[in-house]
Parts: C-alpha cells; sequence; structure tokens
C-alpha cells in the first residue's frame, strides 16, 4: 500500500489532478494496491484509513457507492471490507447492499443463503418491507441486505421513490446505520451512475494493472464531481 493520491495515476484531463474530496477539502489518499486480503497488516490500514476519511465527511450517517470501473476490479471486496471496518467502531453501525442483481457476490461471501429474497424483491413488491431482507453478517454491527437470486432483470436503479425510501430507511432507522451500496460495474451500464444519485459519497475502484487509465478517467465522468471521493485500486480480489 502507498499513500500517493487516488487520481496520480490517471492521464489528462480534470482526473489528471490530485483527487479532493470537494465536501471536506482534503485529499483522498489511495490505498492500493490490496493484494493480501483484508487479514494482511497494510490492508487492515488502509480500510481504516479510508474509514477514517469517511467519518470525516460528515456527522451524519453515510450513503457510500463502490462501484467498479469493469467487472472483475474487486469493488465487492473493498465495500464489504470497508463495511466491516467501519462496523468494528462501537459507536458504528453499517449495512452494506448489493444492488448487482445480476451477478450478486456478497451473500455468498458472506455465506448467507437469501431464502427470504433481496433487493430486487424488494423492488418488484411494495409490500416488502427491508426489516424482513437484512441478514445478520456474523459480524458485530453489520447486516447484510442481499440481491437476492441472480437473474437477468430490467429493473432499474433512477432515484425512484421505492429505492429511496429504501435507502433512507436503513440510514435513519434507529440507531442509524452507514449504508454502502455495492454497485454493477460502471462500463457495463447505466445502475452505477444511477445509484449515486442517492449516495452521499462516490468510491471508485479499479483493477490494479487491468483498468487502464482511460477507462478509469472515463468511469469516473459518470460522477457527480461533489460527491466524488476518489479511487481505490485493487489487485488480486
Amino acid at each position: 500500500m502507498n499513500n500517493r493520491t487516488s487520481a496520480d495515476r490517471f492521464a489528462g484531463g480534470a482526473a489528471s489532478r490530485p483527487a479532493v474530496n470537494p465536501l471536506t477539502g482534503s485529499k483522498m489518499e489511495q490505498h492500493a494496491p490490496i493484494d493480501r486480503g483484508p487479514s494482511s497488516p497494510a490492508a487492515v490500514d488502509a480500510f481504516r484509513a479510508l474509514a477514517t476519511r469517511l467519518l470525516a465527511i460528515s456527522q451524519d450517517r453515510l450513503v457510500v457507492l463502490v462501484a467498479p470501473v469493469t467487472a472483475g476490479s474487486g469493488a465487492s471486496h473493498v465495500a464489504r471490507n470497508l463495511a466491516v471496518t467501519m462496523a468494528s467502531d462501537e459507536q458504528q453501525a453499517t449495512v452494506l447492499v448489493d444492488c448487482d442483481v445480476r451477478h450478486p457476490s456478497q451473500q455468498a461471501a458472506l455465506r448467507i443463503e437469501p431464502t427470504n429474497g433481496g433487493l430486487i424483491d424488494y423492488l418488484e413488491d411494495a409490500q416488502r418491507a427491508p426489516d424482513s431482507l437484512l441478514h445478520d453478517s456474523g459480524v458485530p454491527r453489520l447486516r447484510l441486505l442481499p440481491a437476492g437470486v441472480p437473474r437477468d432483470t430490467d429493473a432499474g436503479y433512477s432515484p425512484t421513490p421505492r429505492m429511496r425510501q429504501l435507502v433512507d430507511t436503513l440510514r435513519d432507522a434507529p440507531p442509524g446505520c452507514h449504508v454502502f451500496l455495492d454497485a454493477p460495474p460502471v462500463r457495463n451500464g447505466p445502475d452505477a451512475r444511477s445509484l449515486s444519485g442517492l449516495a452521499d459519497v462516490v468510491i471508485l475502484v479499479a483493477g490494479y494493472g487491468r483498468d487502464t487509465p482511460a477507462a478509469i478517467a472515463q468511469a469516473a465522468a459518470n460522477f457527480d464531481p461533489g460527491k466524488f471521493a476518489g479511487v481505490v485500486f485493487n489487485e488480486g480480489v
């Protein structure tokens, strides 16, 4: 892991500038490559540093979108371990929402069987309540809202009242939780960009050595600069 700013590897245009969090004015450091799993000291330190910067953004509970540039970039790994790290503070609680309904991964990673359904069931059924879909993750103060049974779907993630209601409910219901949205790949369609309308902060995850600077810059351009916190370069996950 090193401490260069997350945009140092970008080529050309506005993305060539160091990534400065416009909500705080502080630089968002690059934590990459994450190549040995969350149990390694370097990875633990990197996730703690990133979680600290997220907590510095606001005193309120945050909705954080974690979006990969392309499939295989490792965003689900980053989202999960950020949520775990945040929940390690006894004063914090987190909910991880797997928003990739075509290729979900969080339920398998956390060894959860979504027998009650998941996000797609909530979006399709106006009678479903979020509480009925939340699962204990096995990590104190971290719950998972899985995507549900994988399937092709035309369901979108535009900030409809129902999707926004879900995010607000998860964040604001006592005692209040930080919400991490694990998004589909930016380059696979509009879902990640649409989901960013529900988020306070957007983190882009790039595959270290596999996503080109041009692809990263193009993906970053999909998001509101006022929400864009920076890029995590991820290797081997």
